[in-house]
């Protein structure tokens, strides 16, 4: 069992060095779509939604594995040859103010346009009282995630941390989304 192990993340690390932003894309929307199997589930759902999680999966390949991928590059541009904690900081607080609120609204922009299929104004009312309290957890949990990725995760591997924390944030976001959908029906 060790070695087909050992094989397939041989092959992964063979195909994140020759094909990365393909292989963040992929990694990204099939941990996305666990995260969504995995909250249907929790929620209670007896018959997993196919499209759903599929659209999910989507997102993932689509969006979230590529904007990582391009994060990190102009994250590593901007920051080209510092080191040590200070450094660190400034990545995490740059990242936490930047992209967190952006990835938090996109995310539940489409979750209730493409996923939900609600209208323009019922995802805006939803924006309007549930994105503070979403970006305040964020704050209080992001952050950490970003001083480990940056400061122990070689460049290549950050997509793929981030992505798995991710997916159990999405399984809270996601579960989030659920409640107010199922609270207002």
């Amino acid at each position: 069992m060790s070695e087909v192990v050992t094989d397939a993340w041989r092959r992964y690390l063979l195909q994140l060095q020759l094909h990365p932003l393909r292989t963040k894309a992929i990694t990204s929307g099939v941990l996305a779509g666990c995260s969504d199997a995995i909250a249907q589930k929790i929620s209670g759902v007896k018959r997993l939604q196919l499209r759903r999680l599929l659209l999910i999966m989507l997102y993932g390949f689509a969006y979230a594995g590529p904007f990582g991928h391009f994060l990190h590059k102009i994250m590593d541009r901007i920051f080209k040859g510092k080191k040590g904690n200070n450094t660190v900081a400034q990545k995490v607080l740059l990242e936490q103010l930047t992209t967190s609120p952006w990835n938090n609204m996109f995310f539940m922009m489409y979750y209730g346009l493409v996923i939900e299929g609600r209208s323009f104004d019922l995802v805006k009312t939803k924006l309007r009282n549930d994105y503070l309290s979403i970006q305040k957890t964020a704050w209080k949990f992001w952050p950490i995630v970003g001083w480990v990725n940056y400061q122990y995760m070689p460049l290549q591997f950050r997509v793929l941390f981030h992505s798995f924390v991710a997916s159990c944030w999405a399984i809270f976001l996601n579960l989030k989304a659920r409640s107010s959908a199922v609270k207002k029906d």
